[in-house]
């Protein structure tokens, strides 16, 4: 019988995580605007941490899907830049410890993987797993970015107005571990913020800073934003300096602008069927993933 703890080597001196909070990022599926990215870089560049766990990457990677890089110098190879998919340990603002789970998407072995994160749950008694990405949705940037929440229990995430009833996407890691562990009674959440699908192959550290509101509010963490907001900002004001040079792309972001109004309209009278509104279908929104990860791949990102 499979042991999922011989999928990762854990630090034995590690202090009580009782009730504390796994955040889950991995890079490889849909994140458009590098989104969940940003977050993760950002909890890494403003806070210490110390890396709690690690997991096998050489059962889980198919190296020749993505090739790590090395550095050849003169007449030998200088180094190898290994990928690690590991467990850091962090304390936020008000010294409460929280962990975070990121490196590439498992190429291999989902279900042990799945299984792994829920042993890691069970052994360090945890309260919530939480994940996060960025999905390119047909909204402009001009317009506060909407957030598509869901869980392993509805009572988690009951303040988010939930917009689609059905819909068929290609799978994850991140998503399988999830199912699994609301199938095992334990909590975990998933946040997706709606980037601009003009802006979804470039980073946009507002989504970002619209996923680190959405994580502070669920876990009641304490994380300084001041350095995303500010690169926001800046990434904002060249975007509209971009829009007002091109008559065509101004014009296409006030299409979506007066589509993105006339759909918060219905949502505020509770009418979501008005005529006027023309919502994509489920097939449309599969079909735009399945463009993107197309691009993520030919792109070899």
């Amino acid at each position: 019988m499979f042991d999922p703890e011989e999928l990762y080597e854990v630090d034995s001196e590690l202090p009580e995580l009782t009730g504390a909070v796994l955040l889950h990022q991995l890079d490889g599926f849909v994140d458009a605007g590098l989104a969940g990215k940003t977050v993760s870089e950002h909890l890494e560049s403003r806070l210490e941490y110390t890396v709690a766990a690690r997991f096998d990457v050489d059962r889980l990677l198919d190296y020749r899907a993505r090739r790590p890089m090395m550095t050849f110098a003169a007449d030998h190879w200088e180094s190898f830049d290994a990928p690690e998919l590991v467990v850091k340990l962090f304390h936020d603002e008000a010294g409460t410890p929280f962990l975070l789970l990121t490196g590439p998407e498992p190429d291999h072995e989902w279900e042990r993987y799945a299984a792994a994160v829920r042993s890691l749950v069970d052994r360090w008694n945890l309260r919530m797993v939480v994940s996060y990405q960025g999905i390119p949705m047909g909204a402009p940037h001009t317009r506060p970015l909407g957030v598509t929440a869901h869980a392993t229990r509805v009572e988690l995430i009951g303040e988010y107005q939930q917009v689609l009833n059905r819909l068929q996407v290609p799978g994850s890691a991140a998503g399988l571990t999830e199912f699994r562990l609301g199938e095992s009674g334990h909590d975990a959440v998933g946040f997706a913020a709606h980037v601009p699908h003009y802006l979804a192959q470039s980073r946009y550290p507002a989504a970002g800073v619209t996923l680190l509101g959405s994580i502070s509010r669920i876990t009641g963490l304490s994380i300084p934003d001041e350095a995303l907001v500010e690169s926001a900002r800046r990434t904002d004001a060249e975007i509209e300096r971009q829009v007002a040079e091109s008559a065509e792309v101004a014009e296409v972001v006030r299409a979506l602008e007066q589509q993105y109004d006339t759909f918060v309209e219905a949502m505020d009278r509770k009418n979501l069927l008005a005529d006027e509104v023309e919502m994509p279908t489920a097939e449309e929104l599969g079909a735009e993933f399945e463009r993107f990860l197309a691009e993520q791949q030919e792109r070899g990102e």
